[in-house]
């Protein structure tokens, strides 16, 4: 496979990871307030709300374990860009004093893992 072809492939696989995660979190009650939220530090995936709780999240989609656990892709220095986009946003729709957390959504194989509050900073 190109590697034009490859990169398609990880997009699209990736945005459909995304679709599926946000209706995942729809049927379980939350908010989706923003997706593919972009800053100057980067973007997170989706953003959402429950029970006065900001949610970050960050969706990881795989379609075999060759590379491993989809959430060990979150490393710590993804950890921290995360937080900062955190921060940006929280600052910028003045819910500084909201609570929040970082869960990460697993998909494999069609396979949904969400794992609620992955890391904390």
């Amino acid at each position: 496979m190109q590697i034009a072809q490859k990169n398609f492939y990880k997009k699209l696989l990736g945005r459909v990871g995304e679709k599926k995660a946000c209706t995942f979190l729809k049927n379980n009650g939350y908010k989706i307030l923003e997706t593919n939220y972009r800053t100057p530090f980067g973007e997170i995936d989706i953003i959402v709300e429950i029970e006065g709780v900001t949610v970050f999240v960050e969706v990881k989609t795989r379609s075999n374990e060759n590379y491993g656990f989809p959430c060990e892709a979150v490393d710590s220095r993804k950890q921290e860009k995360y937080y900062k986009i955190a921060t940006y946003y929280l600052q910028r729709s003045k819910k500084t004093d909201s609570q929040c957390r970082f869960d990460v959504i697993e998909i494999e194989d069609g396979q949904i893992n969400h794992i609620l509050n992955a890391f904390s900073m």
